[in-house]
């Protein structure tokens, strides 16, 4: 696939969006964190409507078992290591995407620190613990957005998607260190969407609720946990990540072009606004 195989104009005003619009074929588009869980199926999703999703996770074993999913199934993808914490590991996956495929269309920071951690007092965090998950969570998206930045300018198109969570608005109990960092990057989401919009790239947070998946949580929530959860939803049942793939994908097109700057909730109206 060539550099310009792809244009990214927008629709002139007036002018009726087509069908080309509203797709993500052939988007190269970057998850973190996407050897499980709900990078996972996002990568899957993405490769089912046509895209090249690059699945970089620190766990390789896991990123490969996730590019071989793809492939059985028709589609294409590439796995790349990589540690979100550390700038020379994200330049260098970066790198190997633009030798790869040339350029970078959509960056998905998905990566967090979450299912390994134990429900703890604020107080009683260990301080190294605290500075490994804001480290991570927030830094990591931080280094993600910097090491695209230029190859998204130079192509005056790109799609950066942050995950945030509903333990933001909600005020989680015994997660400080957790809902700290996704708050963070609410912020970040805001500020970035204002530097970046000049150069045709938009940046958005969605905030997922409790979304079931493979991984396991050593705090895991009981059955009875997650069927009181979702009786206090609009739509009473629990979560898949399935469910976020209709805005993940929507985001990323060109017709998504004037969303930018928002933090959109996918929660089955948990924390909607009355």
């Amino acid at each position: 696939m060539s550099e310009s195989s792809i244009t990214h104009a927008p629709a002139d005003s007036g002018v009726p969006l087509q069908a080309r619009d509203f797709s993500v074929k052939e988007l190269v588009v970057i998850i973190t964190g996407a050897g499980q869980g709900i990078g996972r199926e996002l990568a899957r999703q993405y490769a089912a409507a046509g895209a090249f999703p690059v699945i970089a996770d620190l766990n390789l074993d896991k990123a490969a078992s996730v590019v071989q999913e793809i492939e059985v199934a028709g589609g294409q993808a590439l796995a790349v290591q990589v540690d979100v914490g550390d700038k020379a590991s994200v330049d260098a996956m970066v790198a190997q995407v633009l030798k790869v495929h040339g350029r970078i269309d959509v960056l998905i920071n998905n990566a967090s620190i979450f299912a390994a951690l134990e429900k703890c007092a604020f107080d009683q965090i260990p301080y190294q613990q605290w500075q490994k998950v804001l480290h991570v969570n927030i830094t990591g998206t931080y280094l993600c957005v910097c090491a695209v930045a230029q190859a998204m300018r130079d192509a005056k198109f790109g799609r950066i998607i942050n995950i945030s969570s509903d333990a933001v608005p909600r005020g989680t109990m015994n997660y400080l260190h957790y809902v700290t960092s996704k708050s963070a990057l609410i912020g970040m989401t805001n500020s970035l969407a204002r530097e970046l919009g000049p150069h045709g790239i938009t940046v958005n947070c969605i905030r997922p609720g409790s979304v079931a998946t493979e991984v396991e949580r050593v705090a895991n929530p009981t059955v009875e946990l997650r069927q009181r959860a979702a009786a206090l939803q609009c739509i009473p049942r629990g979560m898949l990540p399935t469910d976020l793939v209709g805005i993940m994908l929507f985001l990323a097109t060109p017709a998504a072009s004037f969303i930018t700057g928002q933090t959109i909730a996918c929660d089955g109206g948990y924390t909607h606004s009355s």
